[in-house]
């Protein structure tokens, strides 16, 4: 994978002090209290930098800059890799990206995530975006349409797996490496056909 340009670096910089400031103040004085305005003198811009990264609220917990990247790695495996196979070494590559502040910042979005009912909500819709955008990719890379039940059926079924392990893990004090080992345990079990 190729290393972000230097603008890139920056956007990415400012989305990670955005999330940063704003879970920080969802911790000291509650969700509902804190206004987007804080947040952006938080992270020292202005509330129209705020809404040009993230259009609600919400958004700013719920949302990451990891689909690009997911996709650019999936699209670079090789054709004759299975779907899961490729997911694989998207999980593979996007870990070996990660900081130690990474990992804390989503482990901190995940709980946030489940101990708000708007945030809950929210991570619904976001779901069912990655559920559409790995159809598409599985769908491109099988020859299939992403609309087919089977496409729809296997990529609910992924994003659900990685959704079980990621609140597994973000309920310990896990590593990135654990996280990893989680969501590819969970890949296996799904390979398996789920067995019990």
């Amino acid at each position: 994978m190729n290393p972000p340009g230097l603008r890139e670096r920056k956007k990415i910089e400012t989305l990670h002090r955005l999330q940063e400031e704003a879970l920080r103040l969802f911790d000291e004085q509650g969700y509902e209290a804190t206004t987007i305005e804080q947040i952006a003198a938080a992270a020292g811009v202005s509330p129209s930098t705020f809404y040009r990264y993230f259009p609600t609220k919400e958004d700013v917990v719920v949302q990451d800059e990891y689909d690009p990247l997911i996709v650019n790695v999936f699209e670079s495996q090789s054709q004759d890799d299975p779907p899961l196979t490729a997911l694989r070494a998207v999980l593979a590559t996007l870990f070996a990206e990660f900081t130690e502040a990474d990992i804390t910042r989503v482990r901190r979005r995940v709980r946030m995530i489940f101990a708000v009912p708007a945030l809950r909500a929210k991570q619904v819709q976001q779901t069912a975006a990655t559920e559409e955008l790995l159809a598409r990719m599985v769908a491109a890379r099988t020859g299939r349409s992403p609309e087919e039940l089977e496409v729809r059926h296997f990529t609910a079924l992924v994003v659900t797996s990685w959704t079980v392990a990621i609140s597994a893990w973000a309920a310990t004090e896990g590593t990135k490496h654990d996280l990893e080992a989680t969501m590819n345990r969970c890949l296996t079990h799904l390979e398996a056909g789920a067995p019990l």
